[in-house]
């Protein structure tokens, strides 16, 4: 999908600054024309409604992370893909903490008009997790498992993420990205 630009790029921006503190539902199309500057009619212009606009923005982000991912675990296999594409979305959040706030908030709702996009857009970036760790599972193992292992690992960096960036911002990112692969590495064990 070609990256937007202009009108469009500055509506897509504002619904996502006040989507990420107030929600999708807690916004509206008034306040997201006044944030970026433009008429009511120019936002009826290119968005038809809260929906299409919504749709659009997650689109546009979710996409471009399935893409950053993908380019990020080229060539890489197994647990070095693993690594990095932990520290690849490690990034992306710390670089668009709204989008990921968003998209915590949004990933199982169900009750959205766009949960069919989010939901083939977010497959296509589990898809990147799933892909890597099925490389450094046991044979023995199910296509079923890796793709529940990429939800779980996926989920956790998501919101390890959020939780740094929110609570822990003096961490470095490197740190955050070692301790989320230290749990993921199996180096937990119970107590004897």
């Amino acid at each position: 999908m070609p990256r937007v630009t202009g009108t469009k790029k500055a509506i897509l921006d504002a619904a996502l600054q006040i989507a990420a503190s107030k929600g999708i539902t807690g916004t509206t199309m008034d306040e997201v024309a006044e944030l970026a500057g433009v008429a009511k009619g120019s936002l009826y212009y290119n968005f038809k409604n809260k929906d299409q606009l919504f749709e659009e923005l997650l689109e546009e982000g979710v996409g471009a992370l399935a893409e950053v991912l993908r380019e990020a675990r080229s060539g890489l296999h197994g647990w070095g893909a693993i690594t990095v594409l932990v520290d690849t979305l490690l990034h992306r959040i710390s670089e668009n903490s709204a989008l990921a706030k968003l998209m915590a908030a949004e990933i199982f709702r169900t009750d959205r008009a766009w949960q069919e996009t989010l939901f083939a857009l977010r497959h296509d970036a589990l898809g990147e997790f799933a892909s890597a760790i099925a490389e450094a599972l046991p044979e023995s193992q199910t296509r079923a498992t890796s793709e529940l292992m990429a939800s779980s690992v996926f989920g956790a960096v998501l919101m390890g993420g959020l939780e740094w960036l929110v609570f822990e911002p003096e961490r470095s990112r490197d740190d955050v990205a070692a301790i989320i692969l230290q749990s993921l590495s199996g180096s937990l064990k119970p107590a004897a």
